[in-house]
């Protein structure tokens, strides 16, 4: 454990939802822990007890990614712990895919209505097209994602291509969403299971993130907005390549402000905790840090791919580098827009940031 997860407080150690079971976190909520194909290798998705539009059931916050093992796993967890009670809704807190993945499998099994935002609905729609000719918006993957990583800085042909080739990647994990949803907004109040919880919008990480506060039973489902072991991925991607996520993301944290102390964080990775204040000032230091680093790094011209491990120590896979370059160019982005950084189109076709001479 590192020191910032050691002022965080564990309520249940390090018991972990087991697979196929779901584990009591409060009074009505229900804990169930999914598997992903990636170097983060789960997911946090969470079961409320309700009661909807006359039924008595459970409604189901995020999904899961669309894969076999993935679907027996909620197979196991109908039998076994809804006690005999249906599926009444689907929420969704954003459209990434380990969140909306099974979205459209659970809401048609259950003939249950989907609820989120409406611009993640919209481009979760999108991105789960087939790639067709393969210059598909879908993410950090296909035609327009590499000439997107080639022009800051990422020119391993192999990586490249590897991009490139994998155009149908967020449609092969999601599937075909819903076709019709329940827009949920920022300070909605939604009730379930006789409480009322406060929708709260982020931006920066998805584009419109939705977490779950209830007063009443001192609970936050998180979603990816607050993590207690690793950092929310802020990033830049070919879609939106003028975006300025990391202020919007700092920002969003500052909705949490007015809820207690002791309330009790569910978050989409990692282990339920308390001290979300401490975790939001944790996320501050951290990128105020990562922001400096960058600065004195780019007393000469950088790409975002050499950024890259100025930011990131380990080694990263080809999945992981994609994010990290996402990440590496939010601040770049962060420091550019507010002036400190000028950038560069060089020859090479490569955008290089540099301290202005003025402020070297």
């Amino acid at each position: 454990m590192n020191p910032n997860e050691q002022r965080l407080e564990y309520p249940f150690g390090d018991t972990l939802a087991e697979p196929g079971s779901a584990f009591r976190v409060a009074e009505g909520v229900k804990w169930v822990r999914l598997p992903l194909p990636f170097a983060l290798d789960h997911i946090n998705v969470w079961l409320l007890r309700d009661h909807f539009e006359g039924r008595d059931g459970w409604t189901i916050v995020d999904c899961g990614v669309t894969r076999p093992e993935v679907r027996e796993q909620w197979e196991k967890i109908f039998e076994n712990e809804l006690e005999g009670l249906p599926v009444v809704r689907v929420l969704v807190t954003h459209m990434h895919p380990d969140h909306i993945g099974l979205a459209g499998w659970l809401c048609e099994r259950w003939n249950a209505p989907l609820w989120m935002t409406a611009t993640d609905y919209y481009v979760a729609r999108c991105w789960a097209q087939p790639p067709g000719s393969g210059r598909v918006v879908g993410g950090p993957n296909g035609e327009s994602a590499m000439h997107h990583f080639a022009r800051h800085g990422l020119r391993d042909p192999e990586s490249l291509e590897q991009i490139r080739q994998r155009a149908g990647y967020y449609p092969s994990l999601v599937g075909q969403p819903p076709t019709t949803y329940r827009r949920i907004m920022h300070e909605d109040r939604i009730s379930i299971g006789g409480h009322d919880w406060r929708v709260i919008v982020g931006y920066g990480h998805a584009p419109e993130h939705a977490s779950l506060h209830c007063e009443a039973l001192k609970v936050l489902i998180s979603g990816d907005m607050v993590l207690p072991r690793i950092s929310t991925n802020v990033s830049v991607f070919d879609f939106e390549p003028e975006a300025n996520p990391l202020p919007l993301y700092l920002k969003s944290l500052d909705r949490y402000e007015g809820i207690p102390e002791d309330t009790l964080v569910l978050p989409s990775h990692g282990k339920p905790f308390r001290g979300l204040h401490e975790r939001i000032a944790q996320q501050h230091a951290h990128h105020a840090e990562r922001l400096e680093e960058v600065m004195q790094a780019c007393a000469q011209p950088m790409s975002t791919a050499d950024i890259v491990p100025v930011l990131f120590k380990r080694k990263l896979d080809l999945h992981q580098l994609t994010f990290a370059m996402g990440e590496a160019l939010a601040h770049l982005h962060a420091l550019y827009f507010e002036g400190r950084l000028q950038r560069q189109m060089g020859e090479d076709g490569i955008w290089r940031f540099s301290v202005p001479t003025s402020a070297a």
